[in-house]
């Protein structure tokens, strides 16, 4: 069965005069299969993020009754599981064929998705979906580490920064496009999911088009991207990416195209890494903000009657496609004023993250003070400064999301880059997504004396110790550069 993943074999060169034009035509196909393939997987990751303030309605009014706690609980399933399988996978996908990985994984994911939506048995109880949710998040760890292999094999180090920065818009564009999916699902497919509740009663579940529709587009980029993807510049008769563009680094000529042993890839290149470590803690309060903002806004927005349904599923796309933007940005801060180096840009940033989400949380008394001082109607005035806001943080979270994952590349060998990333995924999804801003961020928002105003404390409080943190990697960042260089 694992022979299956195997990378394929190396082939003879082509011939020298048809090397540029291949190469400039694979990379090109490799990327948009890259692009698409992550964006994919963001359409079968937070659907339940969608489908709560549905399923927590009562029986009667079509939902489950389910609390916000609960529904942390089993929205933490997905990414505890990631985080371990980002990392686990990262280490198999450095091993293993890139196209065959990400494709696989997408259709599991796909059809396990769709599963939860369409069978009742799915979403009978907070354990058993706890269990699908855990499922999925595991198969989805086969997503970044493939689409990191292929980028540092067929994207050499100098231009790395930018086209990473590119590419890792996707998952912006995948979450932005779930929003949109779910909310044509819900038009199109909505009407055909009837419960019947006992007594006769039968009750439109809506919601659960939000599970099926958009899985239904994943599966068809799993398509495309079979056709698109291949593992390596040498399993198509290409020379490496490095000699092509002549960008050969004393780290890679170090270890050339070798499989690193299990033990040195994770005691020497990893554990060993003290500013591997820094980055992966800013990473955990990075991804606090990024979902504890991005999964509950629906549920907020609407259980506050600040927005309807419908605008609560824009605002989430608005949110995350003002990411693609943000990232690219990032990446140009990054390459053209810091020389490559993450650090600065991800403090800059993470400095506007916070005015944000102060403007977010405030989004009543500013809408009021906007709305008297020019005469604005008040209620599109909040529906505004709240599009504004959650754009705003959009912008701006997505590029330290993006840089940290190209730091963490940035720090190890070519062949160590899937490890890397899911070693710094694992702080970012278990402790920072799982553990805060699912099961602490409901707990808090359940919690009477608590609310919701305590969770924005929390938001805020993240973003002040992940621009610390940051900050604590400039020099280090820096040094290691020039050691790269």
């Amino acid at each position: 069965m694992f022979n299956f993943f195997d990378p394929p074999t190396p082939k003879p060169l082509i011939p020298a005069e048809r090397i540029d034009s291949e190469y400039k035509k694979m990379r090109l196909k490799v990327f948009i299969g890259a692009f698409l393939g992550y964006a994919g997987y963001y359409l079968v990751r937070k659907n339940l993020a969608l489908a709560s303030p549905g399923m927590i309605q009562s029986i009667e009014n079509g939902g489950l009754g389910y609390t916000k706690a609960e529904l942390g609980i089993a929205m933490s399933a997905l990414s505890i599981a990631y985080a371990f399988s980002k990392f686990i996978m990262g280490s198999i996908s450095d091993r293993s064929d890139a196209r065959k990985f990400l494709v696989v994984g997408l259709i599991l994911s796909s059809i396990i998705m769709m599963s939860v939506g369409i069978f009742p048995f799915a979403t009978s109880s907070i354990p058993v979906i706890f269990m699908f949710m855990f499922l999925i998040g595991w198969l989805s760890g086969m997503g970044w580490p493939p689409c990191g292999r292929i980028m540092v094999h067929w994207f050499s180090q100098n231009e790395r920064s930018m086209k990473m920065s590119i590419w890792n818009t996707s998952h912006t564009v995948g979450s932005g496009m779930l929003g949109n999916l779910a909310a044509v699902g819900t038009m199109l497919l909505g009407g055909l999911f009837i419960v019947d509740i006992g007594g006769g009663i039968m009750v439109e579940q809506t919601w659960r088009s939000v599970f099926v529709f958009p899985a239904i587009v994943a599966l068809a980029i799993a398509v495309f991207c079979w056709w698109a993807l291949r593992d390596t510049p040498l399993s198509c008769g290409l020379p490496p990416i490095d000699k092509y563009r002549n960008d050969l680094t004393a780290k890679v000529d170090a270890n050339g195209g070798e499989k690193i042993p299990f033990s040195k890839l994770f005691v020497d290149y990893i554990f060993k890494n003290r500013v591997l470590w820094i980055i992966a803690i800013a990473n955990a309060f990075v991804y606090l903000v990024r979902y504890g903002i991005g999964d509950w806004s629906a549920t907020y927005l609407q259980e506050t009657g600040i927005l309807n349904s419908e605008q609560s599923k824009m605002a989430f796309a608005l949110h995350n496609y003002a990411g693609v933007p943000g990232t690219i940005l990032g990446g140009i801060i990054s390459a053209k004023f810091f020389k490559g180096r993450c650090a600065p840009a991800n403090v800059i940033y993470m400095i506007l993250v916070l005015v944000s989400i102060l403007f977010y949380w405030q989004a009543t008394p500013v809408a009021e003070f906007i709305s008297q001082s020019f005469s604005f109607d008040f209620v599109a005035t909040r529906v505004a400064v709240v599009y504004s806001s959650l754009i705003a943080v959009g912008f701006f979270i997505y590029g330290p999301v993006a840089l940290i994952g190209v730091q963490a590349v940035n720090l190890v060998p070519k062949n160590a880059a899937g490890t890397a990333a899911g070693f710094v995924g694992l702080f970012g999804y278990l402790i920072g997504d799982a553990l805060l801003s699912k099961i602490v961020v409901g707990a808090v928002a359940s919690n009477e004396s608590l609310g919701w105003n305590a969770t924005f404390w929390l938001m805020i409080a993240a973003s002040i110790i992940a621009a610390v943190f940051s900050a604590a990697t400039w020099k280090r960042e820096k040094e290691a550069c020039i050691v790269q260089g």
